[in-house]
């Protein structure tokens, strides 16, 4: 990515922006190949989720993550550049698609600031591959024409376009000039619904597969020797008695779990894709890499003393110890194939959320030059906290037992930048929602010694506090 010296706050002038990008077209024309413009601006402190709920349209495509506790949000919306991809060499696909568009990119303004620069959001679905019918490809990858995000007490904006040799620059400029006056004095509007439209207060539910027949079946082969974990979950299909509006469900799942990643995707053909995730897949920050393991799973306990003996029959229980040392020895071995020297506590903490509390490990490892983000992330998904042990084998049984496609349930959701770092969420406790209808899923993790019973109350008491988040 070239960054040139331009102060974009102080070179705002219709002559001065045209004169910016007639330069930045003439790269275009040398090169033989458009360019990525990016102009970044900080502004003052903004909801990034406020500003894309009060943009929202149905046929626009957009990307939005969150960590409330860390401070951090980022959205984009519209479409710059964009990868749709299905196949087994998807990733590798979205490593050219990002590095092309990289090496294409002109960037002025805030670019070292946090989030500064242009982005890749990305959303890859559980399996390799899906059926066209499916509302998201097996990848979907685009950059946004405008992003808006927050870091602590920085917040930037980001516009993107491509330009060409038929580039219209002086249409162009217009349009740049107006999305940083609306940036630079951005205003929600008066924050209430419209007066006509109907808040849904109610839900019918319908699931079509025996989930503790499916725990059974998979005990059994477990038994056999078949594989040593894996992971089941329900879908549950939800009709509202008025339309859902996904960005409005998300602000409840936000502001239920604190703790948790907050995530929306849509396609901009109405489906929209949301969850509060606790477990991220891997970040790369500085040459630093970071990973979650998170498996084992109890509820809270009522009161500080009830909460803590929950914790600690967690901390004991055999059947959930090695669960969680399955996820673990799993993405280590990845790591370690990767030529990585993992570092992680000798013994699991706990992860503490509104409804449960969850086995965690945390992982770390520095990056050789050689080895990047999304090595990593082909490396690692599914990992088997989603999937099963042995990958290979517990992945193959997961669509016959469990009965539907899972698309974007327990896919990698996240983002890279043009400076080798980026984040990936996994996307569990998550609704694929359109119009008034939604399909909620929730998981559990299936060991030798797992009874369907119990694994049903665990995806139940998920399903509980996710219900809960999507009514206002």
């Amino acid at each position: 990515m070239k960054v040139l010296p331009i102060n974009p706050i102080e070179n705002a002038s219709p002559s001065a922006l045209r004169a910016f990008l007639l330069r930045c077209q003439s790269v275009a024309v040398a090169k033989k190949h458009a360019q990525l413009v990016s102009i970044t601006i900080t502004v003052d402190a903004l909801d990034p989720l406020a500003v894309l709920e009060a943009i929202y349209e149905p046929g626009h495509p957009h990307f939005y993550a969150e960590h409330p506790a860390d401070g951090t949000a980022i959205a984009g919306a519209e479409v710059a550049l964009e990868l749709k991809f299905d196949g087994k060499d998807r990733f590798a696909r979205l490593q050219e698609f990002a590095d092309t568009t990289f090496a294409h990119s002109i960037a002025v303004g805030e670019v070292r600031a946090p989030f500064g620069g242009p982005h890749v959001f990305v959303a890859a679905t559980f399996e390799e591959t899906m059926s066209p019918e499916e509302p998201f490809p097996a990848l979907t990858a685009f950059v946004p024409r405008w992003q808006v995000a927050r870091a602590g007490a920085v917040t930037t904006a980001v516009a993107n376009f491509v330009i060409d040799q038929q580039s219209n620059l002086t249409d162009l400029a217009e349009r740049i000039l107006r999305a940083h006056a609306r940036f630079t004095g951005f205003g929600y509007g008066s924050g209430d619904p419209a007066p006509t439209r109907e808040i849904p207060s109610r839900f019918s539910q319908n699931e079509d597969n025996d989930f503790r027949a499916s725990v059974a079946t998979a005990v059994e082969a477990i038994d056999r020797g078949d594989f040593a974990k894996i992971v089941l979950a329900r879908a549950i299909d939800l009709t509202a008695d008025a339309p859902l509006h996904p960005l409005e469900a998300l602000a409840g799942l936000r502001e239920k779990f604190p703790d948790c990643f907050s995530f929306s995707i849509a396609n901009g053909s109405g489906d929209s894709f949301i969850g509060a995730s606790p477990e991220r897949l891997v970040r790369v920050s500085q040459g630093v890499l970071e990973a979650d393991v998170l498996a084992g799973t109890i509820s809270r306990g009522r009161g500080a003393a009830a909460d803590a003996a929950m914790a600690a029959e967690l901390q004991s229980s055999t059947k959930d110890r090695h669960e969680h040392q399955l996820v673990l020895d799993s993405v280590l071995s990845h790591l370690r194939e990767l030529g990585l020297n993992p570092e992680f506590p000798e013994n699991p903490g706990m992860r503490k959320l509104a409804n449960l509390q969850h086995l965690h490990t945390p992982v770390r490892a520095t990056l050789p030059a050689e080895v990047n983000l999304l090595d990593a992330l082909t490396a690692l998904h599914p990992t088997p906290a989603v999937g099963g042990s042995p990958r290979e084998s517990a992945v193959a049984s997961i669509g016959e037992l469990e009965g539907f496609s899972r698309g974007l349930y327990a896919g990698a959701i996240g983002w890279i930048n043009a400076r080798s770092g980026g984040e990936f969420m996994v996307g569990i406790r998550s609704a694929l929602v359109r119009e008034n209808r939604a399909r909620v899923y929730a998981g559990a993790g299936i060991v030798a010694g797992s009874t369907p019973e119990k694994e049903f109350d665990e995806t139940d008491l998920k399903f509980r506090a996710l219900l809960e988040g999507l009514l206002p």
